[in-house]
């Protein structure tokens, strides 16, 4: 279940191999019209409506706040919308996701209050990516396939699994010729922040952090270390 990934280890691991740049891919519910069953969204902000998730590398005696005003690396996602125009998949640059616990889809209130909120997809993994991969120092965006209109759209059946399955299967080859767009344009090196994103973020003196922790988050704040 969504709430049962290990986001963690994850990121965790792919930090370790050296990873600098992550593509997600999901699929949510459009919560707008103009966002139709088989359009790409490429977002650009995040609502996390999540509540028994471990989103933090951080804790066990080391406190870090990193900026998470602009989530995604924008340099990687003008590169994720440039692919999808050349392999000619609709695509929607921009929107707000909101991240629900799931795995449940909404009651159709919860969906009706969602759209008021003004966000322009639903998911149940996303948000918790970006906060780890950000903690990371790694490029963060997603390609966000829309499958269904969640159920707030009066004029279509509530989103069922059945629904889900049959509008990805038709997704599947646009998102990766997208993906094989994308990865011959990334450039060799990267000219964004995302590799420095806890600069002055770690707000516990180096002499306070627990050796454990030091060990632990080598990966993680291990430049940032006087003592490796």
């Amino acid at each position: 279940m969504p709430t049962d990934i290990n986001y963690r280890a994850n990121i965790f691991g792919m930090k370790k191999l050296g990873v600098e740049r992550i593509i997600s891919v999901s699929a949510v519910g459009s919560m707008r019209e103009e966002i139709k069953p088989g359009d790409i969204v490429i977002p650009d902000q995040f609502y996390d409506h999540t509540k028994h998730r471990q989103s933090t590398f951080f804790g066990s005696g080391v406190v870090a706040h990193v900026g998470m005003a602009d989530p995604v690396c924008s340099s990687l996602s003008d590169l994720l919308a440039q692919a999808g125009t050349a392999v000619k998949a609709h695509i929607h640059r921009g929107g707000t996701y909101i991240c629900m616990e799931g795995p449940q889809f909404s009651t159709r209130a919860e969906s009706l209050t969602y759209r008021q909120w003004n966000v322009d997809v639903i998911g149940m993994t996303n948000a918790t990516e970006a906060k780890l991969a950000r903690e990371a120092e790694i490029c963060y965006s997603t390609i966000a396939l829309a499958t269904d209109y969640d159920c707030w759209h009066h004029s279509e059946e509530a989103v069922t699994v059945e629904a889900v399955l049959d509008v990805m299967r038709r997704n599947i080859e646009t998102s990766k010729a997208l993906i094989r767009e994308a990865v011959r344009l990334l450039p060799a090196t990267r000219s964004c922040g995302c590799g420095d994103a806890l600069r002055n973020a770690i707000m516990t003196p180096e002499k306070l952090i627990p050796v454990k922790t030091k060990k632990d988050l080598a990966v993680i704040i291990g430049k940032y270390l006087a003592s490796k």
